[in-house]
């Protein structure tokens, strides 16, 4: 979620050389830490209940294996939509010792929507988890926001956050995204077309790309704290990540992250910085150390973050 769009050739040799020199960054006397947090449970990109299951199976066995908590943000609709097969996913996430989280019944922005309707489609989500909660989940109420817009006017977006206070809801930032839903989108063209070359291409791309704003952020962070806080990783319930979510996990593990809840992470002091961004115009809210920024008056350049391939891009508006 791009804080501003494009990367011109002089920022991108200068992200170059800020990419080279974040992992020598260290956190002396902290360890690195990590939350893994899921959106559009329970499936992004189709609604084929096989496949859904298939890749929430496999998302829940290698974060079992990684000793990986996570949390996974529901959407109400989809859930109900896929009927019994919805229910029994959202099941097994907590069965499997994870968590569920409203992400509204209809994962609309709250732009379109006025306050009132946005609140409804909050509540709505909720009573769609309402049969599942008792027995799935403990502990903190998460709520994301579609896309992360959390309100593009100021009176909307207090409104909104005073609601879901009142409702006992903690809104779930996000602090490292990697664009998974444009790979995806592309990758779900790949794989009916049975082109298998430009399917493995983009396997490896994804990953190099991840590993490249697991860095960034690391950066950004440590130039507007002064060290690196805890992240919250943004991906999305999807057939990408299911093929790939081991060497996701690892990219992590090579980067010495261990891996935390939610709760854990959003202890850290940095996560009681205010939220005063308005997204205006925007079809993606921006990750929160831009708002972190914003909101403690230091200057990022958010130009110098990278943009997935463009060969990915163009592959998912140019295929059938």
């Amino acid at each position: 979620m791009r804080y501003t769009n494009g990367v011109r050739a002089a920022f991108r040799i200068l992200f170059s050389l800020f990419v080279a020199i974040v992992p020598s960054f260290s956190c002396q006397g902290r360890q690195r830490s990590v939350a893994l947090t899921f959106d559009d449970l329970p499936i992004a990109g189709t609604n084929d209940p096989a496949i859904a299951q298939s890749v929430n199976g496999r998302i829940l066995d290698a974060l079992e294996r990684h000793h990986a908590p996570a949390v996974g943000f529901v959407i109400g609709r989809g859930a109900q939509e896929l009927g019994d097969v919805g229910t029994a996913i959202l099941t097994a996430w907590g069965k499997r010792g994870q968590m569920l989280g409203n992400h509204t019944f209809s994962h609309n922005v709250s732009d379109a929507l006025t306050t009132e309707q946005f609140q409804k489609d909050i509540e709505g989500g909720g009573v769609s988890l309402a049969a599942v909660l008792p027995k799935t989940y403990s502990g903190s109420r998460y709520f994301r926001f579609p896309q992360n817009h959390t309100g593009d006017t100021k009176e909307k977006h207090d409104a909104i956050a005073a609601f879901l206070t009142e409702r006992g809801y903690r809104v779930a930032p996000c602090t490292i995204d990697n664009e998974d839903f444009v790979f995806n989108s592309a990758y779900l063209k790949m794989l009916p077309n049975r082109d298998g070359a430009s399917a493995t291409k983009l396997r490896a791309a994804y990953l190099a790309y991840t590993a490249v704003e697991i860095d960034y952020y690391a950066g950004l962070h440590k130039q507007i704290f002064g060290r690196e806080p805890p992240q919250v990783m943004l991906l999305h319930v999807n057939q990408l990540n299911a093929d790939v979510i081991d060497k996701l996990i690892d990219l992590f593990k090579s980067r010495h992250y261990r891996f935390v809840t939610l709760d854990m992470a959003l202890n850290d002091a940095a996560y009681k910085t205010p939220d005063i961004f308005i997204v205006k115009f925007a079809k993606s809210g921006p990750m929160w150390g831009y708002r972190w920024a914003e909101a403690l008056h230091v200057r990022v350049h958010g130009s110098l973050e990278a943009e997935p391939p463009e060969w990915v891009m163009e592959y998912q508006t140019k295929q059938k």
